[in-house]
């Protein structure tokens, strides 16, 4: 069996020379405080190991679960936001075809507060048979708390009372909470995120693993694919993917690369690149620290952002995730009148084409001056995605600590909440709200 890869070649050229060595020991030890619990944020390290200690009688009552919502559905609204909802929705996207909705289709609410996407999602809802999968650990998480009291009242008054407690599944915490209330109360199935798993580290629990399941896809190979990386990211630096990625990453930002642009050649990635922003972002952009995670699909946004990734302020690095193989096979045609210019690509495979075209950026990106991390995913299955999807989250821990931030706190998050709260004059916030709308008065 292949495993997911690294080349960090074209990025070490851009460093000191020994600094690649020299940082070895350091990453090391911010590994071992991950392994013996000793960094910071220690109580949300539940995820490290999830691969191998999930029970098996879990994932099998998960699959029971989706398969009881497949079966009486014709949609499932996931209700939840950031990592609630982005790491399952990234596997889905991965996963599905381009343009074939799945069945039951998939939906996603409570990841915004725009009054059009609910109205237009509870319009589309009206003649479906739906189920909701309520993500929220607190179940007062606004975003996800609003959208779920909609849709709740919308699937009792299509299917009834006794048919919606069938298909409504709560995933919260295991003893408190709004969510785990009304659970109980009405009679919900229910899954716990574990109190020392982080939204953004929650997709291998029943987070992420209970809509990729209903969506039809394989969460055995997925956790195999998790489990066997994990395994491969406790090798020495040499062999380890995740220590010589966070490496790598911590090296480029000492030397000044503060941006680093997650690009891929595959549309299907579009949704993995959005989790692994928040999964970097969350986890690092502490203490005025950090390295700005973005993205971009591509060759799409070549003709965009391509000019700067090229040219512009020499401030950033490129990890590219390539795709080795492509799941269909599709050849270029010939046309007598050659009017394009292109039958010089007669009887190639669009997907040669496609490795080219990823060639030939990443070589001009470099010599731009752009240093260059390629990962390398076999094909598209769950295994890999499995993979890719532990590599990425034990490197964010190790580099997080390599920083020197708690990589799994969040305390920015709160500041919007606090203003929100107060201008919206909720209970307890009288005064800040006063507080609030004279200083914007007197802004204006």
């Amino acid at each position: 069996m292949e495993n997911i890869k690294i080349d960090i070649r074209q990025a070490v050229r851009f460093l000191p020379e020994g600094a690649l060595k020299a940082i070895a020991g350091e990453v090391k030890v911010a590994h071992e405080s991950l392994e013996d619990g000793t960094c910071q944020g220690n109580d949300y390290l539940g995820w490290l190991h999830l691969p191998s200690e999930t029970p098996d009688a879990l994932i099998a009552e998960i699959k029971a679960t989706a398969q009881t919502l497949r079966e009486r559905c014709d949609c499932i609204v996931v209700a939840g936001i950031g990592g609630s909802y982005l790491g399952s929705r990234a596997v889905i996207e991965a996963l599905k075809n381009n343009f074939e909705e799945l069945t039951p289709r998939i939906l996603y609410a409570g990841n915004n507060i725009s009054e059009d996407y609910l109205f237009e999602l509870t319009e589309y809802l009206k003649d479906k048979r739906f189920g909701i999968i309520n993500i929220s650990k607190s179940g007062t998480t606004t975003e996800t708390a609003l959208a779920f009291r909609l849709l709740r009242e919308q699937c009792e008054a299509q299917m009834g009372k006794e048919e919606a407690r069938k298909v409504i599944v709560a995933i919260t915490d295991a003893h408190k909470g709004a969510a785990r209330t009304t659970a109980e109360k009405e009679g919900y199935a229910s899954y716990v995120i574990p109190d020392n798993v982080g939204g953004r580290f929650s997709v291998l629990t029943p987070v992420g693993l209970l809509p990729i399941a209903c969506a039809g896809f394989d969460i055995d190979a997925l956790m195999q694919g998790a489990r066997d990386m994990e395994a491969i990211c406790q090798k020495p630096f040499a062999e380890n993917p995740a220590e010589q990625y966070a490496a790598v990453r911590n090296l480029l930002y000492r030397e000044g690369k503060k941006i680093e642009i997650l690009a891929n050649f595959q549309p299907k990635f579009h949704y993995m690149s959005e989790w692994w922003k928040q999964l970097y972002g969350e986890s690092e952009g502490k203490n005025h620290k950090g390295i700005f995670p973005a993205s971009v699909d591509l060759t799409t946004d070549l003709h965009s952002m391509g000019q700067y990734i090229q040219d512009g302020e020499r401030s950033l690095f490129e990890t590219v995730i390539s795709v080795d193989k492509p799941e269909h096979s599709l050849l270029f045609p010939g046309d007598k009148e050659n009017l394009d210019g292109l039958n010089f690509l007669e009887g190639k495979h669009i997907d040669e084409v496609n490795k080219n075209a990823e060639l030939g950026t990443r070589v001009a990106h470099v010599d731009g001056g752009v240093p260059n991390l390629r990962i390398t995913v076999p094909c598209l299955e769950a295994y890999y995605l499995g993979q890719l999807i532990y590599f990425f989250e034990i490197a964010c821990g190790i580099s997080g600590n390599v920083l020197g931030v708690n990589p799994f706190n969040q305390p920015g998050v709160e500041d919007y909440k606090k203003n929100m709260f107060a201008l919206l004059n909720k209970p307890g916030y009288e005064a800040a709200g006063e507080a609030l709308r004279a200083r914007l008065a007197e802004e204006d």
